[in-house]
């Protein structure tokens, strides 16, 4: 689920996190102890490689959810502190899937196809409300579901 673009950015990103405690900062008149530099570098480092990978699962999650891509990048980004990263995970839509029956992207909670009428997963006769490949009886009205005749490819599990 993690892009490599992410992935590769972020060992970047600790390296150069770590480069920077260890060859840069370093006064030679008053050196920091190595237990701090060592703690701090490690921390840093860690810290920004976390945001890298969380920007580039954002990336990969809204492109597979059919979300603008660009937008939420640029929200996580800008949005200081990871709370764009927090918008993004409340705001965002649904995962899409398709009908083997026409191939239509439809929400995964939904039991029929909205444009064949294709059953997705297994429901009441009675009452229509989704129910469990497992169940005996339906837990909202009781009705006994094995005498609905479910779908083969869906009464395969239940066996």
């Amino acid at each position: 689920m993690m892009p490599r673009w992410a992935t590769a950015l972020a060992i970047l990103i600790f390296v150069a996190m770590q480069y920077i405690f260890f060859m840069v900062m370093p006064r030679p008149h008053h050196p920091a102890p190595l237990p701090m530099r060592m703690m701090m570098s490690y921390a840093w480092g860690a810290m920004w490689a976390s945001y890298i990978l969380l920007i580039g699962y954002v990336s990969r999650d809204a492109k597979r959810r059919a979300m603008s891509v660009g937008l939420w990048i640029l929200v996580c980004v800008v949005l200081p502190g990871g709370i764009g990263a927090v918008v993004y995970f409340l705001l965002r839509q649904p995962v899409l899937t398709r009908c083997p029956n026409c191939s239509t992207s439809i929400s995964a909670t939904f039991h029929f196809c909205p444009q064949c009428q294709f059953q997705m997963s297994p429901v009441c006769k009675e009452c229509h409300r989704g129910v469990k490949i497992t169940d005996v009886f339906c837990v909202q009205c009781g009705h006994d579901l094995a005498m609905d005749g479910a779908p083969a490819r869906l009464r395969v599990y239940s066996d």
